[in-house]
């Protein structure tokens, strides 16, 4: 008979989520759980759960940098942000959003994370974006805030997804590299990374044209409701 008593971690982790309990509390109950139910000893349990943490150990950057962010966004950083973008002559959500995906797309190139949404989107890019929005019209609605920040949102995921490739190092290619491998297709990283640049000039060109269009409907909004007052 099948012992399925090891499969009582999955359990744990969705209770756990379902009552939105710690998450690395949960995790970590659930991996302890699993080992004893599957008979092993608490210092094999300990040795494994070790071991995993130092393979994964820079996933442990993204948990301290979550404490920092909530710090600056406690002394006004979001608030920052906003009168630093408002200040600025002829600044716009496609301008913004726009220098925000070249950026990304030159870190992921070199392999450098800025944190994504929570560290990036959510306090800077998508508060300069709406304070630009304002900007532009002060009567902006909360659809449109709402539209704004999902753009700003997009740009993170343009300018990270479409260029993880480019680096040389990125767990994406060595997974790319050691199918093509297993199926008897020998390739160099050096060859590989080039097949990425295509994809990520495309990006820029497609969030580009999205961007313009973007702005012009905000402006027709606004052309509109001035017209509506008088």
């Amino acid at each position: 008979m099948i012992d399925l008593w090891p499969l009582i971690g999955i359990g744990i982790i969705t209770v756990g989520f379902m009552l939105r309990l710690n998450t690395l509390l949960v995790i970590l109950v659930a991996g302890v759980v699993t080992g004893l139910t599957a008979h092993l000893q608490i210092i094999e349990i300990l040795s494994i759960l070790g071991a995993s943490f130092t393979k994964n150990r820079y996933m442990s950057l993204f948990i301290l940098i979550l404490p920092m962010i909530g710090l600056l966004e406690h002394y006004g950083l979001k608030e920052r942000a906003e009168i630093l973008i408002s200040s600025m002559k002829n600044a716009s959500v496609s301008k913004v959003t726009f220098a925000y995906l070249l950026l990304r797309k030159v870190t992921s190139a070199i392999g450098l994370s800025l944190g994504g949404h929570p560290a990036m989107v959510r306090p800077l890019i998508a508060p300069m974006s709406e304070a630009a929005a304002v900007s532009v019209n002060p009567k902006i609605s909360n659809e449109q805030r709402l539209r704004v920040r999902a753009f700003a949102a997009v740009s993170e995921n343009f300018g990270n997804f479409f260029s993880q490739l480019i680096f040389i190092g990125s767990g994406g290619l060595l997974l790319i590299k050691g199918v093509l491998n297993d199926a008897g297709y020998v390739m160099e990283l050096d060859d590989m990374y080039v097949w990425a640049m295509p994809t990520a000039i495309a990006s820029i060109i497609i969030f580009f044209v999205f961007a313009k269009l973007e702005q012009k409907k905000a402006e027709k909004v606004e052309q509109s409701e001035e017209n509506s007052e008088c």
